[in-house]
């Protein structure tokens, strides 16, 4: 059995959500972590959580969403991480990918929320893009532990993750003919990465090019199976019970 720990689930990327789950389940995937990080994809998110027994639920505002959070917002984000199917709050972190513009109210909007995770003891799920150092500046100002979200730094910046009390989320990259991200798996322990699929995006190869599900999983899994010289089952293992422990999964 394999958990899909990141993943966006939405009408919008799929015409019959119930046949997707069920897609999964076939395979192997269950539960998913559905992550809503917008208005909208929160109170979706939260609605699957409630009609699916094997769908939990990580809510919070991405950086993208910087510009356009208001005061409100951040008050509703609060009371809807007492809903009983949310286990964390993300993805949450920066992006400067595009540049950085907002830079200040990405990092204002990143702290309140690693505040409220502090607060209400949930792990967090990082978003980090082009923006690494800033990211673990402001993480080791608050003690919070969780997922490094589709990370694909170097072996240093893994260690220093690792070394912060967080685990890698490793998705569909790591298949890819380019990447060098399994010469970084192949040498950090495999306690200390979670599987993802990030779906609808970077889906695994061989079917890249193609709309992601979490009933991928199986081809990461191989993946690092691959690079880890382990059997698929110790990988599916051993990622289950470090992402039970990091989101207090039953």
């Amino acid at each position: 059995m394999f958990i899909d720990t990141h993943c966006h689930l939405s009408s919008e990327d799929y015409d019959d959500i119930e046949q997707v789950i069920l897609e999964n389940r076939k395979k192997g995937v269950s539960p998913i972590i559905i992550s809503g990080c917008t208005k909208s994809s929160i109170i979706e998110s939260l609605s699957y959580g409630e009609l699916f027994f094997d769908i939990f639920v990580t809510i919070g505002y991405h950086p993208s969403e910087a510009a356009i959070v208001d005061g409100q917002d951040l008050k509703n984000l609060e009371l809807q991480l007492k809903h009983p199917k949310v286990v964390g709050i993300g993805e949450i972190g920066l992006d400067y990918h595009y540049g950085k513009e907002d830079r200040e109210e990405q990092i204002k909007l990143f702290e309140y929320q690693l505040s409220l995770a502090e607060k209400m003891r949930f792990p967090v799920v990082i978003h980090s893009r082009d923006a690494t150092l800033d990211t673990i500046q402001i993480l080791k100002k608050y003690s919070v532990c969780g997922v490094i979200h589709c990370f694909s730094g170097s072996l240093e910046i893994a260690k220093e993750y690792i070394k912060m009390g967080f685990v890698l989320g490793i998705g569909g990259v790591v298949t890819f003919k380019n990447s060098k991200l399994g010469e970084i798996v192949s040498q950090i322990p495999l306690e200390k990465i979670v599987l993802e699929t990030d779906s609808p995006y970077l889906t695994p190869v061989p079917y890249r090019g193609k709309k992601n599900s979490s009933k991928y999983i199986p081809f990461i899994a191989s993946k690092i199976s691959d690079c880890k010289q382990v059997p698929v089952a110790v990988v599916a293992k051993i990622t289950t019970e470090t992402a039970k422990t990091i989101f207090h999964l039953d």
